[in-house]
């Protein structure tokens, strides 16, 4: 190991940066708006190039090259925390990390004209980096999911830590080398480590925002653009998915087939757009009503389905009473409602024969008056 050149070290993390910077361009260019932190993490690896190319050329002006260089490389690293941060929806804390990205240039830049010493100011790049590297553990194991992708950045920044923190206690031993590109056991590693670390987290950017698109991709899939509910197909899956579990288990479920009243005079009167505004708040006053592992879905139109695992027709009730306050409560765009419930009756049950009943329940609330629930 200690024969490797520096220089091809830092070259081949050079190389890995422009090809991991054209894969995240491009993925910044196509991919959904939505996807925050693309445009961070495609800087990320263009400032590592940019380090590379200082540091690996052998002309004039060492020690200015080498000052903007440590600039850069620390700036990748923020660079990718700033681009979590913001896939994960939070600020960018530039506040935090400028003024301290600002004292750090001008203390390298002393101990490398004022008083010229290696070992501190690789001591200040590393200590740096680490400080960078905790906040992105902190934030992930606050913040992030539990994907493989957040596991596989998480795990690349913790074992680059560690080889920091062994540089770290290795500058000021007396075998210590005085220059980077002196070949030497410990910077071979270093150098190594920040190779593997520029692919690896490029890659566990990559597959953040890929798996951030499958996820999207599935939830457009299933749920109702406007409500945010499950679409028709999905409800009716959830449902089927419990009438076989029922089956199995023999434990009840319920359905509710709910109805906005009046809502095509809603819609005559108000404008379509007043319309969608009444469905967006149904859905959420209704959600708000519903339990944890109840299912809401658009059915069609200002018509909605209601699934509630474990659930007899008696404990339906109270949560279709629960929906009824909930859209009286005053608010502008509160609407009245009917309510269809039925439950399962046991292995002779079939799924639309349940739907039938909750259906026909459904119109014998409104052929009652409306604004009402009725049972079958």
């Amino acid at each position: 190991m200690t024969s490797l050149d520096p220089r091809s070290l830092i070259a081949m993390g050079g190389f890995m940066a422009l090809v991991m910077g054209i894969v995240l361009g491009s993925m910044r260019r196509y991919y959904p708006p939505s996807i925050l932190g693309l445009g961070y993490w495609a800087l990320t690896p263009v400032a590592w190039l940019i380090t590379a190319g200082l540091f690996a050329y052998a002309g004039d002006w060492l020690d200015t090259r080498r000052l903007v260089g440590n600039g850069f490389l620390i700036g990748g690293f923020v660079l990718f925390h700033i681009g979590c941060r913001r896939f994960f929806g939070q600020a960018t804390a530039w506040q935090v990390f400028l003024p301290a990205w600002a004292l750090l240039m001008l203390a390298l830049g002393w101990f490398s004209w004022a008083g010229p010493s290696y070992p501190i100011r690789a001591a200040l790049v590393t200590t740096a980096i680490a400080g960078v590297h905790c906040a992105t553990l902190w934030f992930l194991w606050r913040h992030g999911n539990h994907n493989f992708p957040v596991r596989m950045v998480q795990v690349t920044v913790a074992a680059h830590l560690a080889v920091l923190l062994f540089r770290l206690q290795s500058l000021f031993q007396a075998d210590a080398v005085p220059d980077l590109m002196i070949a030497s056991a410990v910077e071979t590693y270093y150098l190594g480590a920040y190779v593997l670390a520029v692919l690896l987290l490029s890659i566990g950017a990559v597959l953040m925002a890929t798996d951030r698109v499958r996820t999207e991709l599935e939830h457009m899939a299933t749920h109702d653009g406007l409500t945010g509910t499950l679409n028709r197909r999905a409800i009716l899956d959830r449902c089927e998915e419990e009438h076989e579990r029922s089956l199995r288990y023999g434990q009840p479920f319920a359905l509710m087939m709910v109805d906005l009243d009046h809502f095509k005079a809603v819609n005559d009167t108000h404008g379509h757009q007043h319309g969608d505004r009444v469905l967006v708040h149904f859905a959420e006053c209704a959600r708000a009503a519903l339990r944890r592992a109840d299912r809401l879905g658009r059915y069609g139109g200002e018509e909605f389905l209601a699934l509630l695992p474990g659930t007899t027709l008696e404990a339906a009730q109270p949560v279709a009473a629960r929906i009824h306050a909930a859209l009286q409560a005053g608010h502008p765009l509160d609407c009245q409602l009917s309510i269809g419930a039925t439950a399962w009756r046991g292995p002779g049950d079939s799924l639309d024969a349940m739907l039938a009943r909750a259906d026909a329940a459904l119109y014998q609330a409104k052929a009652q008056g409306r604004n009402q629930t009725c049972t079958a």
